[in-house]
């Protein structure tokens, strides 16, 4: 049997109507998923199930993660159905800049918004999901390369990203006796909306253009190129495979040789 054949594992996948999220969801209805879909945005999500293959099981889950009650409603329902949990792919997040001399109560507010959406919000649906997780089952954690190193302009998405890394390792080891498999995703520069939202904003502050910013990123990978949400796509298929059935805790850099460790 083809290791990467999902047909009859079923996927949960959040922040799936974004740019990463749309191409894990293909890539993963392709290798014949039953997918769990959630995002905020319910009309994303329809028009993400509408360009899925034909027969490809998919189901629609508008979700808050920041709502507690809500994330145990969504786990409540997946037990009455007894359905059991493969793959779980914490995606969801969002990135903007936060400068350490911006002293606001909006500023405040946001890190505590970036912190509360890119880490706290894993461990809630995590846990939720905790009892229909199968064992073997895999989950992985969306980080960045930011996750390895410094970026000025951008503390808490950086130390969010550090915090994911943290939580990876750490329920690595927590749910290693049941050999659920917890690793983490270091995406590049990527062509999303949230990277050149924050590639402007960098440009910005360093004087430039959006081209000339662009090309000091681009030189500062080994293959001068942006990622494309679809090039992250067979590190997720390996990462929740039996291929990868020795990988846990691990944090792999998928960057065009930006990070290398």
């Amino acid at each position: 049997m083809n290791a990467l054949d999902y047909r009859g594992r079923t996927l949960v996948l959040t922040g799936a109507a974004g740019g990463i999220g749309q191409g894990l969801a293909q890539a993963f209805a392709e290798a014949g998923a039953r997918l769990e879909l959630i995002d905020r945005d319910g009309a994303a999500l329809d028009r993400l199930c509408a360009t899925l293959p034909e027969g490809v099981q998919a189901r629609a889950v508008v979700l808050d993660l920041g709502d507690l009650a809500a994330v145990q409603a969504y786990a409540d329902d997946l037990a009455a159905q007894e359905l059991t949990v493969d793959v779980l792919i914490n995606n969801a997040g969002m990135e903007y800049p936060t400068p350490l001399g911006e002293a606001s109560a909006q500023a405040d507010r946001r890190w505590a918004e970036l912190l509360d959406n890119n880490v706290a919000s894993m461990q809630r649906l995590t846990r939720a999901l905790l009892p229909r997780l199968a064992a073997g089952a895999s989950v992985i954690n969306q980080a960045s390369i930011w996750g390895l190193k410094g970026v000025p302009g951008f503390s808490a998405y950086v130390a969010s990203k550090h915090a994911v890394i943290g939580l990876t390792r750490a329920l690595a080891w927590e749910l290693g006796a049941r050999r659920i498999r917890v690793n983490a995703v270091c995406p590049g520069w990527i062509a999303t909306e949230a990277a050149m939202r924050s590639l402007r904003s960098m440009a910005a502050e360093h004087g430039r253009s959006e081209a000339a910013e662009l090309q000091v990123i681009l030189a500062a990978q080994a293959i001068p190129e942006l990622l494309r949400p679809a090039d992250l796509a067979g590190t997720f298929l390996f990462l929740g495979s039996p291929l990868a059935a020795a990988l846990t805790g691990q944090a792999l850099s998928v960057s065009h040789g930006e990070v290398m460790h």
